[in-house]
């Protein structure tokens, strides 16, 4: 529409002047609306701000996108004006940032830094930038290390844009080996904030408690760990979820066809190398179980396999796979009661006494007819029939549970290395056996995350405050990012923790809702509660000056749609409670209660208390 619902020359309608499309330009038109209506930046170039551009700073552009930004902006405020062709400035824009070139769609929060660096730099007060060579904190008072910090900033960056959108932030690093502290104090123009699902990942894990009498439950727990977490911040939460004692530990396991194919012991593996279709166990032991050989049971049954329309039978894995700590054995009967006796709670009770009492007998009969003790089971373990004739079998075999040609007799000593760590044994069963044991036992692993392909997923939603939670909490420093420490003089990956230290008087916070990584783009829809009469900043602060940090909404980016394409539009507070809708040429007014959206991108403050 032209200008607006309100008539040529009327004042309400100063500065609600579409900008053209161009051609996937969308993201171009909505931050510059935004910037076209941020207070103090608006008056600056609606005057005589000619005589600040710097020609000579060989970090500017001559001042030619300043020149620019500011002819568009006076277009845009001019009284009557229609909906502005933007084609100067995209222009100039082409000639100093190629990769908004051409007409391909970009990120509205990528042109926006680009543009406030520039903008700085054409409109810099500092013809000459002196040398400053940063000095240590050397334990000196936070206040004097940043104002020292602030002032060297200052004597080389001066412009309207620092007056008016640069802060100033502590940031703390930590080595992990020697402690040594460093603290800097670092400009910033904009926040950048995660969204907290991003930093969290859901994992699945199934816990095999190893009780006094054998496994006493399968449990499966969800949990919640760092996306960019190591394995000790898995086995943290789920010892916290499934109650760990201080005497018991875990092991953990990866489970693949009903095998386990590897065990996770670094402490400080990623957790990035654990798949979504992963299945991981973690088998619980007293802490004096852990050294020594482990036994590794692998259960295998026959099933037919249909192949050219014949029935032949296959050995095929099922079930958990059970691990145990190897200890006192001397012959095949000693792991054959260990075994028995690790899934006593899953055997199905039956009342059939008499038979029971039979098989006892014969159980008994048949160890003193072989010369053997008989096996010490409880009444309840008697019932399965452990002799080679349609009862169990067990195999040594290799970590693939492929070799299966040492069978293990009942009667004769086990000849087991004991420094070997695994010792792998295949376990057959038969259809008789499976029948008497509880199902839960042989059901299938879940995944680490499942995700739902017919159900639609809930809408995250999170809050603004919590979002800067996320970015001001202590985090270490990734594997590509390391930092050298000056005490160890070597490459650290330190832990790093960010404060508020200055608050500008625009505050532009960017939610990081594009995920990029080697393997992944993607948008987060979540949703962020975020306020627009009272962002009350005062707790986040490190530095209160005696000030308070309340700040209110202005102007909004909004990204519609998903990666790589989706549609850009501008929400901008324009008098009294009135807001209006910038999408591209039209502008029209939208309601208050509409402009909170999961499309909410770039937040843009304007401080409205000073202290």
């Amino acid at each position: 529409m032209n200008g607006s619902a309100f008539g040529p020359g009327e004042a309400g309608s100063l500065g609600l002047s579409g900008l053209q499309n161009l051609g996937n330009t969308c993201f171009m038109n909505s931050a510059l609306q935004c910037l076209a209506h941020t207070p103090k930046l608006v008056d600056y170039f609606l005057e005589d701000y000619g005589k600040e551009i710097n020609h000579d700073n060989p970090l500017g552009m001559n001042g030619e996108i300043a020149l620019a930004f500011g002819e568009l902006l006076r277009k845009l405020w001019a009284p009557g004006a229609g909906p502005v062709a933007p084609r100067a400035f995209k222009s100039k824009l082409a000639r100093f940032a190629p990769q908004f070139s051409g007409f391909n769609q970009h990120d509205s929060q990528e042109l926006l830094a680009f543009l406030l660096d520039g903008l700085h730099e054409d409109l810099n007060r500092v013809k000459r930038k002196p040398y400053i060579e940063a000095k240590d904190a050397d334990d000196r008072p936070d206040a004097e290390v940043a104002d020292e910090y602030w002032h060297n900033h200052l004597a080389r960056n001066d412009s309207i844009i620092v007056d008016v959108c640069q802060g100033q932030y502590k940031s703390t690093l930590v080595c992990p080996i020697c402690r040594k502290v460093s603290v800097t104090f670092d400009p910033f123009m904009y926040l950048s904030l995660p969204l907290p699902s991003t930093m969290m990942r859901t994992m699945t894990l199934t816990v095999v408690n190893n009780g006094i009498n054998g496994i006493t439950q399968l449990s499966p727990y969800t949990i919640s760990v760092p996306k960019n977490g190591k394995l000790q911040d898995l086995t943290r939460a789920i010892g916290i979820a499934c109650s760990l004692g201080v005497d018991e530990t875990l092991l953990v396991a990866e489970a693949y066809n009903n095998m386990i194919i590897r065990f996770l012991e670094d402490p400080s593996d990623s957790l990035s190398l654990i798949r979504d279709a992963d299945k991981l166990v973690a088998y619980r032991f007293m802490k004096d179980n852990r050294d020594g050989p482990f036994l590794v049971f692998t259960n295998q049954h026959m099933e037919k396999k249909q192949t050219d329309g014949k029935s032949t039978p296959n050995l095929k894995a099922f079930g958990v796979p059970i691990v145990s700590k190897y200890c006192n054995m001397t012959n095949g009967s000693d792991l054959r009661d260990l075994y028995l006796k690790l899934l006593n709670s899953f055997q199905i009770s039956t009342e059939q006494s008499l038979e029971n009492l039979d098989l006892s007998n014969k159980t008994e009969r048949m160890a003193e007819m072989e010369g053997t003790e008989s096996p010490h089971l409880s009444s309840s373990m008697n019932t399965v029939d452990s002799s080679s004739e349609g009862g169990l079998e067990f195999y040594i075999t290799d970590e693939k549970g492929i070799v299966k040609d040492s069978k293990i007799s009942m009667n004769e000593p086990l000849s087991i290395n004991q420094d070997l760590r695994l010792l792998h044994v295949l376990v057959y069963w038969s259809d008789k056996q499976i029948q008497q044991f509880d199902s839960q036992l042989f059901s299938p692993l879940p995944e680490v995350y499942k995700s739902g392909f017919l159900a639609k997923k809930p809408q995250e939603s999170a809050s603004l405050y919590k979002c800067l939670e996320t970015f001001l909490q202590e985090e270490p420093l990734g594997p590509e990012d390391m930092w050298y420490c000056p005490g160890c003089k070597k490459h650290r990956q330190a832990s790093k923790k960010l404060d508020l230290w200055r608050l500008p008087e625009i505050l532009v916070i960017h939610l990081k809702r594009f995920q990029y990584s080697r393997y992944v783009k993607n948008k987060l829809e979540t949703y962020v509660d975020f306020p627009v009469d009272n962002l009350d900043l005062s707790a986040y602060i490190s530095h209160k000056n005696g000030k308070t940090y309340q700040y209110m909404l202005y102007a909004i980016s909004n990204h519609y749609g998903s990666m790589g394409g989706g549609h850009y539009t501008a929400f901008v507070h324009h008098g009294g409670d009135q807001w209006y809708d910038f999408d591209d040429s039209n502008v029209h007014p939208i309601s208050k209660d509409k402009i909170k959206s999961s499309a909410a991108y770039v937040l843009f403050y304007r401080r409205v208390v000073e202290g």
